[in-house]
Protein backbone atom coordinates (compact mmCIF):
# COMPACT_ATOMS: atom_id res chain seq x y z
CA UNK A 1 0.00 0.00 0.00
CA UNK A 2 1.55 3.41 -1.16
CA UNK A 3 2.12 5.95 1.37
CA UNK A 4 1.85 9.56 0.49
CA UNK A 5 2.16 12.36 2.83
CA UNK A 6 0.98 10.58 5.71
CA UNK A 7 -1.36 8.09 4.31
CA UNK A 8 -1.98 4.76 3.13
CA UNK A 9 -3.60 5.21 0.04
CA UNK A 10 -5.55 1.78 -1.86
CA UNK A 11 -3.07 0.17 -3.81
CA UNK A 12 -5.48 -1.86 -5.98
CA UNK A 13 -7.25 1.43 -7.33
CA UNK A 14 -6.37 3.61 -10.02
CA UNK A 15 -3.86 6.51 -8.94
CA UNK A 16 -6.22 9.44 -10.37
CA UNK A 17 -8.91 7.46 -7.90
CA UNK A 18 -6.40 6.45 -5.38
CA UNK A 19 -5.01 9.88 -4.41
CA UNK A 20 -9.02 11.47 -3.48
CA UNK A 21 -8.18 9.38 -0.09
CA UNK A 22 -6.15 12.22 0.93
CA UNK A 23 -7.73 14.96 2.80
CA UNK A 24 -8.21 18.10 0.16
CA UNK A 25 -7.91 16.08 -2.96
CA UNK A 26 -10.80 15.87 -4.64
CA UNK A 27 -10.93 14.13 -8.64
CA UNK A 28 -10.20 17.82 -10.47
CA UNK A 29 -6.82 18.22 -8.00
CA UNK A 30 -5.91 14.70 -8.72
CA UNK A 31 -5.50 14.64 -12.06
CA UNK A 32 -4.01 18.27 -12.25
CA UNK A 33 -1.21 17.27 -9.63
CA UNK A 34 -1.01 13.99 -12.00
CA UNK A 35 -0.30 16.03 -15.15
CA UNK A 36 2.14 17.46 -13.47
CA UNK A 37 4.18 14.66 -11.81
CA UNK A 38 4.00 13.38 -15.42
CA UNK A 39 2.21 10.03 -14.39
CA UNK A 40 -0.23 7.79 -15.75
CA UNK A 41 -3.95 8.62 -14.36
CA UNK A 42 -5.05 4.91 -15.51
CA UNK A 43 -2.01 3.51 -13.66
CA UNK A 44 -2.76 1.29 -10.65
CA UNK A 45 -1.48 2.64 -7.16
CA UNK A 46 0.47 -0.60 -6.59
CA UNK A 47 2.45 -0.09 -9.82
CA UNK A 48 3.84 3.66 -8.65
CA UNK A 49 7.57 3.22 -8.04
CA UNK A 50 9.54 5.02 -5.48
CA UNK A 51 10.85 7.64 -7.98
CA UNK A 52 6.84 8.13 -8.88
CA UNK A 53 5.65 7.83 -5.88
CA UNK A 54 8.59 10.74 -4.30
CA UNK A 55 7.88 12.98 -7.46
CA UNK A 56 4.20 13.06 -6.37
CA UNK A 57 4.87 13.62 -2.75
CA UNK A 58 6.65 16.85 -3.97
CA UNK A 59 3.85 17.75 -6.11
CA UNK A 60 1.44 17.46 -3.27
CA UNK A 61 3.39 19.89 -1.11
CA UNK A 62 4.13 22.66 -3.43
CA UNK A 63 1.14 22.56 -5.28
CA UNK A 64 -1.67 21.67 -2.37
CA UNK A 65 -2.50 22.51 1.20
CA UNK A 66 -3.90 18.66 2.16
CA UNK A 67 -3.84 16.48 5.09
CA UNK A 68 -2.53 17.66 8.16
CA UNK A 69 -2.00 21.67 7.36
CA UNK A 70 -5.14 21.81 6.19
CA UNK A 71 -6.90 20.18 9.17
CA UNK A 72 -5.25 22.68 10.89
CA UNK A 73 -6.16 25.41 9.19
CA UNK A 74 -10.11 24.68 9.23
CA UNK A 75 -9.78 24.17 12.98
CA UNK A 76 -8.17 27.32 13.59
CA UNK A 77 -10.51 29.33 11.46
CA UNK A 78 -14.06 27.68 13.38
CA UNK A 79 -11.92 28.47 16.95
CA UNK A 80 -11.03 32.47 15.62
CA UNK A 81 -14.77 32.09 14.86
CA UNK A 82 -15.96 30.79 18.24
CA UNK A 83 -13.14 33.37 19.95
CA UNK A 84 -14.22 36.57 18.33
CA UNK A 85 -18.34 35.65 19.23
CA UNK A 86 -19.36 35.67 15.84
CA UNK A 87 -22.93 34.41 14.99
CA UNK A 88 -20.93 31.28 12.75
CA UNK A 89 -18.89 30.66 15.87
CA UNK A 90 -21.99 30.29 18.41
CA UNK A 91 -23.72 27.65 15.93
CA UNK A 92 -20.49 25.88 15.93
CA UNK A 93 -20.07 25.99 19.74
CA UNK A 94 -23.91 25.08 20.47
CA UNK A 95 -23.29 21.90 17.62
CA UNK A 96 -25.99 23.73 15.29
CA UNK A 97 -26.22 24.40 11.75
CA UNK A 98 -23.89 26.48 10.82
CA UNK A 99 -25.15 28.11 7.14
CA UNK A 100 -28.76 29.17 7.40
CA UNK A 101 -30.22 25.53 7.19
CA UNK A 102 -33.34 24.71 9.07
CA UNK A 103 -33.74 23.67 12.35
CA UNK A 104 -37.14 23.17 13.57
CA UNK A 105 -37.33 19.75 11.59
CA UNK A 106 -34.04 17.56 10.04
CA UNK A 107 -30.84 18.99 11.31
CA UNK A 108 -30.18 15.57 12.87
CA UNK A 109 -26.30 15.73 11.51
CA UNK A 110 -25.32 18.39 14.02
CA UNK A 111 -27.95 17.93 16.94
CA UNK A 112 -27.43 14.43 17.19
CA UNK A 113 -30.43 11.95 18.08
CA UNK A 114 -33.56 13.34 19.75
CA UNK A 115 -33.80 13.46 22.92
CA UNK A 116 -37.24 12.91 24.05
CA UNK A 117 -38.50 15.96 26.71
CA UNK A 118 -41.68 15.53 28.25
CA UNK A 119 -43.62 15.26 31.68
CA UNK A 120 -42.93 12.70 33.86
CA UNK A 121 -45.69 10.59 34.87
CA UNK A 122 -46.92 10.72 38.23
CA UNK A 123 -46.80 7.27 38.46
CA UNK A 124 -43.22 6.84 37.51
CA UNK A 125 -41.90 9.73 39.56
CA UNK A 126 -43.68 8.21 42.62
CA UNK A 127 -42.13 4.90 42.58
CA UNK A 128 -38.39 5.39 43.24
CA UNK A 129 -39.93 8.02 46.00
CA UNK A 130 -41.40 4.92 47.47
CA UNK A 131 -37.93 3.15 47.59
CA UNK A 132 -36.38 5.24 48.79
CA UNK A 133 -38.46 5.69 51.97
CA UNK A 134 -38.50 1.61 52.86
Amino acid sequence: MPRIIGVDIPKEKRIEIALTYIHGIGRSISNKLLRLAAINPDMRAKDLTEEEIAKLTGVIQREVKAEGDLRRELAQNIKRLIEIGSWRGLRHKRGLPVRGQRTRTNARTRKGPRKTIGAIKAKAAAAPAKEAAK
